[in-house]
């Protein structure tokens, strides 16, 4: 997609972070977008600031994590904009907790909205970018915790998740003129370390707050929450995938930092195709 300026964007968790980084840098490419978020305060701000820049834009909200709402805030983007050549499948929580401490509920929570927003985005909004014959391109983000191993369970589960649909997607949609890409952001100055903050009404006081029992796990997570606090730019990333979304990107990744891990874990992944091919071999 060479020509952004006039196109339509579908944007979930587009309030703050990430999600309002892309929209924004969508809108001063020229596109029209719909900014779609669980929080109506952060969603109203977000979109008025927006237009106060003349930006063709406006917000809906919607709880991804259910399929129903998700539909209606594909209705109302048609109903605002005629179409949708752009979906953006950004809302995502840090939810859940350790071995030992996760219940159904934590499960259920990071599960809905880390993967089958993404799932149900692309089944819901699929068919409109395909319907006017004039190309799309979905853009799910997932986390370099989609990449290698990280310390929650249900978080690297979802991430993991995101990817692989992702990966599987670009070759089956690119024959129907839709390009996917799949964003893995490390550290961006966002409020993910407070997605509890977004918690549906109907699982207050299902998802308990973990108990970090762990050191080691503990200290992890300080450090994270200090790099997140002087992460990159949300802008700069959503600049980034505007670049991506013109140039079909398979993978938008935001930095290096995380590549020696991810070496190691294709290291150790090729080390298992060694071991079965020697043994094959003394056969």
């Amino acid at each position: 997609m060479q020509d952004l300026a006039g196109r339509v964007a579908f944007v979930t968790g587009a309030a703050s972070g990430i999600g309002l980084g892309i929209a924004t840098a969508l809108a001063q490419s020229g596109v029209k977008v719909m900014l779609c978020d669980i929080e109506a305060d952060a969603l109203e701000k977000a979109v008025a600031g927006l237009k106060a820049t003349n930006a063709d834009v406006d917000g809906v909200r919607a709880d991804v994590s259910l399929k129903a709402e998700l539909q209606a805030a594909a209705d109302a983007t048609l109903a605002r904009f005629g179409k949708v050549h752009i979906l953006v499948n950004n809302a995502g929580v840090g939810g859940g907790a350790g071995y030992g401490q996760w219940t159904d509920a934590s499960w259920d929570w990071t599960i809905g909205v880390n993967l089958m927003s993404v799932i149900w985005g692309i089944e819901i909004f699929g068919p409109l970018l395909e319907s006017h014959g004039e190309g799309g391109q979905i853009v799910s983000t997932a986390s370099m915790a989609g990449l290698i191993p990280g310390t929650n369970p249900s978080y690297n589960v979802t991430k993991y998740g995101v990817v692989a649909l992702s990966e599987l997607l670009r070759g089956q949609l690119a024959l129907r003129g839709i390009g996917v890409s799949v964003l893995c952001p490390g550290f961006i100055r966002t409020r993910i370390m407070e997605s509890r903050r977004a918690l549906p009404e109907r699982l207050a006081g299902a998802v308990e707050t973990p108990v970090i029992d762990d050191p080691a796990v503990d200290e992890i997570l300080k450090i994270a929450e200090q790099a997140i606090a002087h992460g990159i730019d949300p802008l700069w990333v959503g600049e980034l995938v505007v670049e991506a979304i013109e140039g079909d990107w398979p993978y938008i990744l935001t930095d290096t930092q995380f590549e020696p891990l991810f070496d190691a874990r294709v290291a150790g992944i090729k080390a298992g195709f060694d071991k079965i091919r020697d043994r094959v071999a003394r056969r």
